[in-house]
């Protein structure tokens, strides 16, 4: 049994309405938690299969599901769902999901295998990322990042097999609400961008967390940092704030875990 929460800004009712259909056709939801960011209500919502939540500002992507997952942890509820709008896939993958939580009660948080609608695999299970890893490689040309860049997202594993990863992207978290109990919710100082690294790595000190190559899900995914100016400045202030918590250049915690992930996985 799980919960699921979707934060959205702006969004459509047409939008919306394929994910939450696929989340209510499968047997593990128990209830879909709409957090709405939006400056204006909109009524529609209210007619979906959803607890809409309308917050009439945009507290950010973290202190919105954080909503949703306190509601959860009340509720008793052993698994939350954080889920993008853009995300679809097939229903039958929540149970097969929390099969394997049920059956590896370590594991903390998964990502199932990630594609974007073309077919082409994404690149989302990465080490603790260095301020490079984050800011500066975006500055300079491919060619002079692309080996780091094959390291830092762990690119020679080749995605086929079920591994341990300190660093799942934040488009699809499968939590277990035990772990998110002794380790905290995510961390509302961040607006957007690094706040499922930042969770990542605090379940990762106590549990284990999981790429599942065994499912898989389709992320319409559109790097709006890339393209907008304005979520460059934000992605770009918001990953300062992270490092101002975890450490630029001295981070002694992320130099061992990180060579203990590339050990395991023979890198």
């Amino acid at each position: 049994m799980l919960n699921a929460s979707i934060v959205i800004y702006n969004h459509s009712l047409k939008e919306i309405t394929p994910l939450v259909k696929i989340l209510r056709e499968s047997v593990s939801i128990s209830e879909i938690f709409l957090i709405d960011n939006s400056p204006t209500l909109t009524p529609e919502f209210k007619n979906l299969s959803v607890t809409y939540i309308f917050t009439g500002k945009n507290l950010g992507y973290g202190a919105a599901h954080n909503i949703a997952i306190r509601q959860t942890i009340a509720q008793n509820i052993p698994y939350h769902l954080v889920i993008n709008p853009d995300i679809s896939f097939d229903p039958s993958i929540l149970r097969k999901i929390e099969n394997y939580m049920n059956q590896n009660m370590d594991i903390g948080h998964i990502m199932p295998k990630v594609f974007y609608p073309n077919g082409e695999i994404q690149y989302l299970c990465k080490l603790i990322p260095t301020p490079f890893d984050l800011i500066f490689r975006r500055f300079l040309p491919t060619r002079l990042t692309r080996k780091k860049t094959n390291k830092f997202e762990l690119r020679n594993t080749g995605y086929k097999k079920t591994m341990e990863v300190p660093y799942l992207s934040g488009c699809f978290m499968f939590l277990r609400t035990e772990a998110l109990e002794e380790v905290g919710l995510f961390d509302e100082r961040f607006f957007m961008y690094p706040e499922d690294i930042d969770l990542t790595r605090r379940i990762h000190r106590k549990f284990r967390t999981v790429f599942y190559p065994e499912v898989s899900i389709v992320h319409n995914h559109a790097q709006s940092s890339y393209v907008n100016f304005k979520m460059l400045l934000i992605h770009t202030w918001n990953m300062i704030k992270y490092f101002n918590k975890w450490g630029w250049i001295f981070d002694k915690e992320r130099k061992k875990i990180n060579k203990k992930t590339l050990e395991l996985l023979n890198l």
